[in-house]
């Protein structure tokens, strides 16, 4: 801010004001850095730095690096709760592969016997989602005071399906462990 004399007046700057021309001249700088290569190649590995950063905090669970999806106390217990438990959705893939196996195969009755196995997955996959997005909602009212909030359902269900190995954050939970 400037000055005020006290004789009123505000006092003088002590230089002249840049002329336009001088002043966007000043803060003028190339849109392109000099060498092109070795700046992309910097961000490339300063973006790749960060991911695995993000990555590391993630696996360890710190709640500041969460996506907001998986951010706040009810998210952490639902996340317990289905950790907590060996899920059909889990068997799945490793099942898939072995069903892929059984259709390369010449022989008709393993293939259909394949097909069977798939049907029967999904069927006992989606109970089971069922059974445990109830005992979810129940837990998570009774703790809370309040029903889960919007898009948990979905949320246990997708946890509920993927491998335990490959989860984000990881289980901190063992299987079989008591949930209050």
């Amino acid at each position: 801010m400037s000055e005020v004399l006290a004789t009123g007046e505000t006092a003088k700057k002590g230089r002249p004001t840049p002329k336009r021309k001088e002043a966007e001249a000043a803060l003028r700088r190339p849109l392109v850095p000099e060498d092109r290569k070795s700046a992309k190649k910097d961000a490339r590995s300063q973006a790749r730095e960060e991911r695995a950063r993000i990555r590391a905090a993630q696996l360890a669970g710190d709640e500041s690096a969460l996506p907001p999806k998986d951010r706040g106390p009810v998210k952490s217990y639902i996340r317990d709760i289905v950790d907590s438990r060996l899920n059909v959705g889990e068997l799945i893939l490793p099942l898939m592969l072995v069903v892929l196996v059984l259709t390369f195969l010449p022989i008709r009755a393993l293939q259909f016997g394949g097909l069977l196995i798939v049907w029967l997955i999904l069927v006992a996959g989606v109970i089971d989602s069922a059974l445990l997005w109830r005992r979810v909602k129940r837990k998570v009212t009774d703790r809370f005071g309040a029903p889960p909030p919007k898009g948990s359902a979905f949320y246990t269900v997708m946890r509920s399906f993927q491998m335990r190995m490959s989860r984000i954050p990881r289980p901190k939970v063992k299987r079989g462990a008591a949930i209050d």
